[in-house]
């Protein structure tokens, strides 16, 4: 969950909390869901799993975006944007130029692809900081799709829905495109000099530079990955619902990045893997799916869902932290013993003859 770099490299003896710690994701995951099933044994039925699956797969899939923005210590508060604007324009060149699913698909993850890389020139060209920056495209966005529709709901045709529900052996197509993003994040993060060199600069970015690392290429990449990833996310949705309206995606920026870092991403970079967006997706879905399903009081709902996201991010602290003391522990500073200045290998100046 937590991705390469984060394994202890101190010691090989069996160490609970560090286990614990490395696996916090998962196990908050399985804690939930078992809490929701002693409350209702029915929570477990394959229906309501199915479903708690196929409603996390677009958060999920923005949250794949998220996690590489996350390793290089970066932040992408315009996702929510991203996915309002990316399938509006998609489904503009439906409507006018009568283009087919496959192409609107197409249109909305370059539009995403570039609207990452207006983050990335920021960011990366004019060093504004990505908090500022994103916060910033949050509203550039969606003020401009505001513009282009009037703020009227666009209505997509019938065979966007019959994308979102068709189903190929069993499984539902978000549920498809979702493994499809994450296989594809795993291999670029693991099994490429792509992602380990993303690691490298998350985990230290001054050295990834005098390392002669491509540093601006890196964060340029991140950014339009998240970019495309948003986009993509929006138009699984709208497939699964048929329209999109002025509020769509509003406020979806923190249940991306909460899901990454429930998942197991660190806001501190350089942690974090293609299976933390699975993790922290199905985490978010399933406290909402469990709290509507155990017919928990709805004004409690957001109480408890901020309650899980804070505790997902104590915990990240909590191993920040802890990879932080290890790092200490590896580097061993150097004693001075009279032991050792004596000694013939320690012993930088001859001796006086006699």
């Amino acid at each position: 969950m937590t991705g390469p770099l984060a394994s202890n490299p101190v010691g090989r003896s069996f160490d609970p909390a560090a286990l614990a710690a490395r696996y916090s994701a998962v196990l908050i995951l399985l804690l939930i869901v078992a809490g929701f099933a002693i409350a209702e044994p029915a929570f477990l039925s394959a229906d309501t799993m199915g479903n708690t699956v196929k409603q996390a797969s677009f958060i999920g899939i923005a949250a794949v975006g998220m996690v590489f923005v996350l390793l290089t210590a970066g932040i992408d508060l315009s996702v929510g944007s991203i996915m309002y604007l990316g399938p509006l324009l998609a489904g503009i060149a439906m409507r006018d130029m009568e283009v087919g699913v496959t192409g609107a698909l197409l249109i909305s993850v370059l539009v995403g692809a570039a609207m990452g890389a207006i983050n990335a020139f920021f960011v990366v060209v004019l060093r504004i900081i990505p908090f500022i920056t994103t916060l910033a495209t949050l509203f550039l966005f969606r003020g401009f799709g505001s513009y282009l529709t009037s703020s009227r709901q666009l209505d997509f045709p019938d065979e966007v829905r019959s994308f979102g529900l068709a189903t190929v052996f069993g499984l539902p197509m978000p549920v498809i495109v979702f493994a499809i993003i994450v296989a594809a994040a795993y291999v670029i993060l693991v099994h490429t000099p792509l992602g380990r060199q993303i690691y490298a600069f998350g985990n230290d970015a001054e050295g990834a530079r005098k390392a002669g690392l491509p540093t601006a290429r890196l964060q340029a990449f991140v950014y339009i990955a998240s970019g495309m990833c948003a986009s993509l996310a929006g138009f699984v949705l709208i497939s699964q619902i048929g329209r999109l309206d002025t509020g769509f995606g509003e406020g979806r920026e923190f249940s991306v990045i909460a899901a990454a870092v429930l998942g197991g991403a660190s806001l501190f970079g350089g942690v974090g893997g293609a299976f933390s967006a699975v993790i922290g997706a199905l985490t978010i879905q399933t406290v909402q799916a469990g709290l509507v399903y155990t017919g928990i009081n709805l004004y409690l709902q957001p109480l408890l869902l901020g309650l899980v996201i804070f505790i997902a991010v104590l915990l990240d602290g909590l191993r920040q932290a802890r990879l932080d003391d290890t790092r200490r522990r590896i580097i061993r500073p150097f004693v001075s013993t009279p032991a050792a200045l004596s000694s013939p290998a320690t012993r930088t100046t001859k001796e006086p003859s006699s």
